[in-house]
């Protein structure tokens, strides 16, 4: 796909719009559980009436959240405490951090701009219901104090399990203490949770990603989660490459897909009587609605790739561009970890219940259409930041690809690093040249495949909500979203909250960008006029030397 062509040639130089936007082989699973009636919390402070089961359900309830400081563990929080406003308190469990301590930390994390809607509303006397718990969910027992502990195993009544490395090129023993080992020990503590109604484990859409059809089932993992963790702890650290690509083999891409397939099966091994659900949410990005729309805070995968292309450094992608590119926003993930916790606690289940958390089947969109919008809006509100007139394109072809990467992303890095040394500056282009390089090869196998996600019991699920409050405060129904104004408002968050370019930079970055187109083009037709030239001597050559020695 060349998205460039179309877009540079026929846009021109960038026009100021009239108005801005910134409004960014597994046990299978039966049928749909039958609803049990739930008991009155035990803590009072709930409301005597409430209009919403799901509000219901964690009324004068005690939660507890892993993975509270990461991306969709921020958006969790927040929600919870402005949409479940009788909840009694909720748990964030937190480690020390680059000399940080643990209060210092929830206080950094109080202050994110994730929490600006909910102070605005509500003011910060609701910040009063987090209470941080030291704790790493790589150390033994959680690295829990013994008062920490027996106040969650008395306290807690609901767990979102949140917490991993997400990293796709992360150390096998690293990802397995983490991932699988740290899984193992929050199922533990919940085990010795005196009042416990329901835990909900964050996995991913890929733990299967040998499968082209994903069903909501929990599958066998290609070796025993126990044996491995033995293996990860007794060899030396040399060893681990060897073992990590004998585990993998064929059937996952990198060492966070296949510790999350085997913390998939502790879940379900350990589950006991615990009523368990496991979320697999396929690529997550920016808010759609909440807490603000296009609302995001890293550039891990497809955000990354946004912001470079926005940027104009991104030229050509590894991608079949006619493949679906299953993409869920972070606010409809959340929505489903809080609906599936209500769901599993008040709901009998004879097994874990697993949600397919995508949209691939219910609303599809294709590479090349993602492309197409998301550099649309590149150059409709472009960014200060930009380094060249945005363009690029999809290929599947690896020399093609070599040949652009290196002439496109890498030349041009190292003259602008050359101009930036001359004033004085710190180089940075070939080093952001390099890590997307490196980032779109562990995200290769990612844009070369595609999957068929089953969503039966994420119907399920939309389908028990028959309440109109917890099906507009708690959406999980991807099907009705628009990606045009979807990828505006994302291009716009990551714009606003990513590199920190405000509203008010845009005119003076769309006078950059039409610089930016003009000098497009100039290169275009000298690099044209230069071809042609050599096409020229290379023919007056064939004549001067080759015809003359035939005659």
């Amino acid at each position: 796909m060349g998205v460039e062509t179309a877009s540079a040639a026929a846009a021109g130089p960038v026009e100021a719009s009239e108005a801005e936007s910134w409004t960014a082989e597994g046990h299978a699973v039966g049928a749909a559980p039958a609803p049990v009636r739930e008991a009155a919390p035990e803590d009072g402070g709930a409301s005597a009436t409430l209009s919403s089961p799901v509000q219901e359900f964690f009324a004068g309830a005690t939660v507890m959240v892993t993975g509270a400081t990461g991306f969709v563990g921020k958006a969790l929080v927040e929600k919870l405490l402005r949409c479940c406003p009788d909840m009694r308190a909720v748990y964030i469990l937190i480690r020390p951090k680059k000399g940080m301590d643990v209060e210092s930390r929830h206080l950094e994390l109080l202050q994110h701009p994730v929490f600006e809607r909910l102070r605005s509303e509500q003011g910060p006397g609701v910040f009063g219901k987090v209470r941080p718990v030291a704790g790493d969910v790589s150390l033994p027992h959680l690295g829990l104090s013994e008062g920490d502990r027996r106040r969650l195993q008395t306290e807690v009544n609901i767990v979102f399990h949140s917490a991993a490395t997400v990293r796709f090129n992360e150390g096998l023993a690293a990802a397995v203490s983490l991932n699988t080992v740290g899984t193992q020990r929050v199922m533990r503590l919940c085990k010795e949770m005196l009042h416990i109604k329901s835990l909900v484990h964050v996995s991913t859409a890929y733990s299967n990603a040998d499968k082209r059809e994903v069903r909501e089932v929990v599958y066998a993992p290609p070796a025993d989660p126990e044996a491995v963790i033995k293996l990860v702890k007794s060899l030396p650290e040399d060893a681990m490459p060897g073992l990590a690509s004998a585990l993998m083999g064929k059937r996952h891409p990198n060492t966070y897909t296949l510790t999350k397939a085997m913390a998939e099966w502790i879940v379900q091994e350990e589950a006991d009587n615990i009523p368990c659900a496991i979320v697999r949410p396929s690529i997550v990005t920016g808010a759609l609605r909440d807490p603000v729309p296009g609302w995001v805070d890293n550039v891990c995968g497809i955000t990354g790739i946004m912001m470079e292309i926005g940027r104009g450094t991104i030229r050509s992608i590894i991608c079949e561009e006619d493949y679906i590119v299953d993409l869920i926003p972070v606010d409809l993930v959340v929505n489903t970890l809080i609906t599936a916790a209500w769901r599993t606690g008040t709901h009998h289940a004879n097994n874990v219940q697993v949600y397919n958390c995508t949209s691939g089947q219910l609303n599809p969109v294709h590479w090349h259409e993602f492309g197409r919008l998301t550099q649309n809006q590149a150059v409709d509100t472009p960014t200060k930041y930009a380094q060249w007139y945005p363009g690029f394109s999809f290929r599947t072809n690896r020399a093609v690809h070599k040949f652009c990467e290196i002439f496109f992303h890498f030349l041009p890095a190292h003259v602008v690093d050359l101009l930036i040394r001359a004033q004085g500056g710190k180089p940075i282009m070939v080093k952001i040249a390099q890590r997307f390089k490196a980032a779109a090869k562990t995200g290769e196998f990612f844009s070369l495949h595609e999957w068929d996600f089953e969503s039966s019991n994420m119907k399920a699920l939309m389908k028990d909500m028959d309440c109109v409050t917890d099906r507009e405060t708690f959406d999980v129904d991807v099907s009705h979203m628009e990606w045009k104004p979807y990828v505006a408002d994302y291009m716009m968050g990551i714009r606003k909250y990513v590199l920190k370019d405000g509203a008010e930079s845009l005119p003076a970055a769309r006078s950059k960008l039409n610089k930016l187109w003009w000098a497009h083009r100039i290169t275009q037709g000298v690099t044209l006029l230069a071809l042609l030239r050599l096409v020229f001597l290379a023919g007056s050559f064939l004549v001067d030397n080759v015809l003359c020695i035939s005659r």
